[in-house]
């Protein structure tokens, strides 16, 4: 969702439920250089309070942050969270552009679960429909004016120019797929709350899902099944996840129900992807954020699909000291939003 355009200098923004991110990148092509990056830690509360007071201390956070990675510029792209977007493939009649913009706006309001007078649009052509020769297949998002100007009103205050608002989760997958990949990839992104699935090929989404399972569901699954406290579960499940053979499968176990939810939900998603591109093959799976992490649940998602899985790396289309590389590869699982919301060519 672009505001405007027309500027090169800008940063990403990816404000999170439990961190603030900051990428700053340098450069035109596929390949930009690193300048600046930087975090602070946030709490749930402040994150997703709409509350006056709650916004203004998230303003003064972003600032802090800001001024303590000495990133002066103004121009920023803001990532907002998949909760928050609706976003799905449909096909539409042959047009030309600008019948085409008036006929989606009019058809909108069936296919967006907001008022359309209450919503902002945006929706890009990636082609020919696999489904039907006669008609186009374009993308399509929104998302509540309500939340696009509390969000803009927060950062205008605070002085900050924003060029682009885009989907979390499409911003992901920007910064883990390689710029010249054609195949279909999946992106499993699991955050605190939910977990992001996009099924991207040649290059655009064809498939966006947000699960409302993430690491805090595991974590009550395994605190509540081993009769142990939140704090004592979160280290269980970090240090033994998905291994059948540690404290004797107990914390497997205690969380296989929940992890099963949510593997589900990607199996549907495959079989639906498959349905209406029956002659593509989904060639791997890229995983980040706490899927990455969850001990053991890459190698249970590739046994259960029988697919290539590997861990994201939010650094891949980014050039930067080889001497960093160890340092920036231990956060890469927190900076996918970010990076690929400085990657944007606005």
């Amino acid at each position: 969702m672009r505001l405007l355009s027309g500027t090169n200098e800008f940063f990403g923004l990816d404000i999170g439920t439990t961190a603030v991110r900051v990428v700053q990148l340098r450069g035109v092509g596929p390949m930009k250089s690193l300048v600046k990056y930087a975090y602070v830690p946030l709490t749930a509360t402040v994150a997703l309070s709409d509350a006056k007071s709650d916004q203004e201390s998230l303003g003064k956070v972003i600032s802090e942050l800001l001024k303590q990675a000495d990133i002066t510029i103004k121009d920023v792209s803001v990532g907002i969270p998949s909760q928050k977007v609706f976003t799905t493939v449909v096909d539409v009649d042959r047009l030309s552009k600008d019948e085409l913009n008036k006929s989606i706006n009019y058809q909108a309001d069936s296919l967006i679960p907001t008022p359309i007078n209450d919503s902002k649009i945006d929706w890009v052509l990636l082609g020919d429909s696999p489904k039907d020769k006669t008609k186009l297949e374009i993308l399509l998002s929104s998302v509540t004016n309500s939340f696009v100007e509390q969000r803009l009103n927060l950062l205008e205050s605070i002085g900050l120019n924003v060029i682009a608002f885009e989907p979390d989760n499409l911003a992901v997958t920007r910064a883990l797929i390689a710029n010249d990949s054609t195949l279909p990839e999946m992106v499993i992104d699991m955050a605190s709350r939910s977990t992001d699935l996009v099924i991207i090929m040649n290059g655009a989404p064809r498939l966006t899902r947000a699960i409302p399972t993430g690491t805090e569901s595991i974590v009550k699954a395994a605190a509540q099944n081993l009769n142990i406290d939140n704090k004592q579960a979160q280290q269980f499940v970090f240090k033994f996840g998905m291994a059948k053979d540690k404290l004797e499968g107990q914390v497997y176990q205690a969380i296989l129900s929940t992890v099963d939810l949510l593997t589900s939900e990607i199996e549907k998603s495959i079989k639906f992807f498959q349905a209406r591109y029956t002659d593509a093959k989904l060639d791997r799976i890229i995983v980040t954020g706490g899927a990455s992490v969850l001990p053991e649940f890459p190698l249970y998602i590739a046994n259960k699909f029988g697919l290539n899985v590997e861990i994201g790396n939010a650094w891949r289309n980014v050039a930067f000291a080889p001497e960093r590389q160890n340092e920036l590869l231990a956060i890469s699982n927190h900076f996918g939003v970010a990076v690929g919301l400085a990657e944007r060519s606005v």
